[in-house]
């Protein structure tokens, strides 16, 4: 299962949290829905990609990420990169494995 463009935009309301740890909780928040509705969790995520658009704000994100894929510890690429939006500062995208058959 693949889940991408994950960012601190709260889909709800289409409003961009304010700050990068804000902005990281939504994202995984985002993910976390996706994967949940698939029958899937943070668990089952093989992989991870991270963008930010500074390279230093991955430090406040750190315990958040840990909480998240602790367990599973995915293979992981951090990008620095701007992103559509300027208000945006992460975007998180995963690559999760979903047994059929144990789901």
């Amino acid at each position: 299962m693949f889940v991408s463009g994950c960012t601190g935009v709260d889909p709800a309301t289409m409003t961009v949290a304010d700050g990068i740890e804000a902005q990281c909780a939504a994202a995984l928040a985002t993910i976390a829905a996706a994967l949940a509705e698939a029958g899937a969790g943070f668990d089952d995520v093989v992989r991870v990609r991270y963008i930010l658009t500074d390279a230093a704000d991955f430090e406040a994100c750190w315990p958040q990420l840990r909480a998240a894929f602790g367990v599973s510890r995915p293979a992981a690429t951090m990008i620095v990169a701007g992103l559509i939006d300027p208000k945006m500062l992460i975007e998180i995208e995963v690559t999760a494995r979903i047994d059929p058959g144990s789901k």
